[in-house]
């Protein structure tokens, strides 16, 4: 079965010290496009995580949001520059000496000074962190991968009932058939006619020029092709397959068309126009969904 690139998956996990969120949403793209948000914890990691995103989604427009917290990790890590502190601190005593200053709010000024107090960075995470990170990831991404086969279903379902229309108008040319095969002969009659009543007609012209109409009023070629590029596309759209078959059913879809306005373009015939098209109208269904196939 087909899968939409469309799709939506998340994934919770919760130990006694940490919690992972994970979220995954996808929309149709000709490429893989993934907008990752990374706690800096696991920057480290992020190629494995794209890698693993590719693995599962293959193509389209990926947006993965990463949330991960330690749940003892609740006050700010605030590091003292001791070195730097006694430096400040040493010169400006030394300077309010100098000077005959007030030496109260030194120790308060000196903390004030410029990187005596730095946030720590954020340590990387341990194995053991980016173990369970990699599961909560997985989990979302099968998620996702679920709603697109869900989504891909009912995307299926429309592309037959357009096929089926397709082949409804297609089953319907034969009936007009006799009717406009009888109006072509009375043309080619009728300029047999004309053609009579010169005395210095060519006999090879004309005899091309039968064989010419002849070729360019059949339409049967072009009905068989229709019939097996339909019946194709469907077969393609219900095989019990994993592969991506969205760039396939894109070339089927532009032979499809291009029989489709052969037959319209040879047909000669009014009813059997409204029929071409009535086609080109699923067509053009079939062609705008297709773009959201994987």
């Amino acid at each position: 079965m087909i899968k939409s690139m469309t799709g939506y998956g998340s994934a919770n996990l919760d130990t006694e010290s940490i919690s992972i969120q994970v979220e995954v949403r996808t929309l149709n793209s000709k490429f893989l496009d993934t907008n990752l948000k990374l706690p800096r914890t696991f920057s480290d990691r992020e190629i494995e995580i794209r890698n693993t995103i590719g693995d599962c989604l293959e193509r389209g427009k990926v947006a993965v949001n990463i949330e991960f917290n330690r749940k003892d990790d609740t006050t700010p890590k605030v590091q003292v520059n001791e070195g730097l502190f006694q430096n400040y601190y040493a010169a400006l005593k030394a300077l309010a000496e100098n000077t005959g200053a007030s030496e109260q709010e030194l120790f308060k000024l000196v903390l004030q000074m410029p990187e005596v107090l730095v946030n720590e960075r954020e340590e990387l995470g341990s194995e053991e962190d980016w173990k369970l990170l990699h599961s909560a990831l997985n989990a979302a991404l099968k998620d996702c991968d679920a709603f697109r086969l869900k989504e891909g279903a009912v995307l299926a379902e429309k592309l037959v009932s357009y096929i089926d229309v397709i082949d409804g108008c297609l089953q319907k040319v034969p009936q007009f058939e006799e009717e406009r095969v009888e109006t072509v002969k009375n043309r080619l009659r009728q300029n047999l006619e004309d053609l009579q009543q010169k005395e210095d007609y060519d006999q090879n012209r004309f005899e091309q020029e039968i064989i010419f109409y002849l070729e360019k009023y059949d339409i049967n070629e072009e009905k068989v092709r229709l019939a097996n590029h339909l019946k194709y596309f469907k077969e393609v759209i219900l095989k019990p397959t994993q592969a991506s078959n969205g760039k396939k059913l894109g070339f089927i879809s532009q032979e499809i068309g291009r029989e489709i306005n052969t037959l319209g373009s040879k047909a000669n015939h009014a009813a059997i126009q409204r029929l071409v098209v009535q086609m080109k109208e699923e067509l053009e269904k079939i062609k705008e969904q297709s773009l959201n196939i994987l």
